[in-house]
């Protein structure tokens, strides 16, 4: 008998720490060459569920429909200065601006425009662009 809850309470023991990463982290995969030379496709990467800060890469929810998250730089925050390739004047409180480091192949901000800061799902973390 004791055995039997010396499994169960392991069982349960595991359950438990991978419900808490579950909530803590996320896993994703970079799909496509938008992050390059920075992040290349194929990679595997751990992300901290987070909000980010200006210069992070981020896993954002997909404005369009497929893949349903998309790893990008996070370029400008709310009440930060548009980046150059946006325009002028300010990312209005609540929103942010994305750019994959690969500006010639990359769906970004450029072309779906500014993201509610709710679409960042996870950092990734202050990774400098690589310059090839």
């Amino acid at each position: 008998m004791r055995y039997v809850m010396g499994i169960a309470l392991g069982v349960a023991g595991t359950v438990a720490a991978l419900v808490w990463l579950r909530r803590r982290f996320v896993a994703v995969t970079v799909v496509g060459v938008s992050m390059e030379p920075t992040l290349h496709a194929g990679q595997r990467l751990l992300a901290r569920r987070a909000a980010g800060a200006t210069g992070d890469v981020v896993v954002v929810r997909n404005p369009g429909a497929d893949p349903s998250l998309l790893v990008k730089r996070l370029a400008a925050c709310g009440g930060e200065p548009l980046p150059a390739v946006l325009g002028d004047g300010l990312v209005p409180e609540g929103w942010i601006a994305v750019l994959g480091d690969n500006p010639h192949r990359s769906m970004d901000s450029r072309h779906f425009g500014l993201l509610p800061a709710s679409s960042v799902v996870a950092v990734i973390g202050s990774v400098p662009p690589r310059v090839e």
